[in-house]
């Protein structure tokens, strides 16, 4: 009985963090949108989905990565649901559980926080690129390996590198700390 209580117990605290994570990816882009020249740049809302499934699991990093763009988009116009909210949908959902599902696979070091979030956020871009790709087939609009470039690394590089150093030290902080519920 008891043992049941403290699995409860733990997958609401896991629940709860993810809504701290989706509140914070709501609120994020209004700082940032503070910076006119580069806060769309800084991609704030991949932080909180990276966050959430470093800390919670790839289920709960997937599902919050997934979720975040659209309800962003539904309550705030932006981003715009179609393409952009969409895409970033699927590319966030590839970050939170590509980083969750690394972070536990492999042995907790905190050396391994740099290679899991390369990692995660490789793949999200690859994610990304895929959903635009078959939107632009849905819609008859191009999409080419140029636009693709500038959209996953050149206009992101001011929030590759704002991941690649605020990442790993928020996840390291919160590891000991004990935060972690990505077990």
């Amino acid at each position: 009985m008891a043992n049941d209580q403290r699995k409860r117990s733990f997958q609401v605290r896991k629940m709860t963090y993810a809504a701290l994570y989706l509140a914070i990816a709501m609120v994020l882009p209004f700082v940032t949108g503070q910076i006119p020249e580069i806060g769309a740049m800084l991609c704030p809302m991949h932080i909180p989905a990276l966050l959430c499934g470093f800390m919670c699991g790839w289920p709960w990093g997937c599902a919050v990565g997934f979720i975040a763009p659209l309800l962003r988009s539904v309550l705030f116009g932006m981003p715009a649901l179609f393409p952009t909210a969409v895409a970033m949908a699927f590319e966030l959902a590839a970050y939170g559980g590509f980083a969750g599902l690394l972070y536990r696979l492999l042995p907790r070091r905190n050396w391994t926080v740099y290679p899991v979030l390369v990692i995660a956020m490789v793949l999200g871009r690859l994610v990304w690129g895929a959903a635009h790709l078959v939107i632009a087939g849905m819609t008859g609009s191009p999409f080419t390996v140029a636009l693709f470039l500038a959209g996953a690394v050149t206009n992101a590089l001011p929030g590759i590198i704002l991941q690649l150093v605020l990442i790993p030290l928020l996840v390291i902080a919160m590891e000991k700390a004990g935060l972690s519920l990505n077990e």
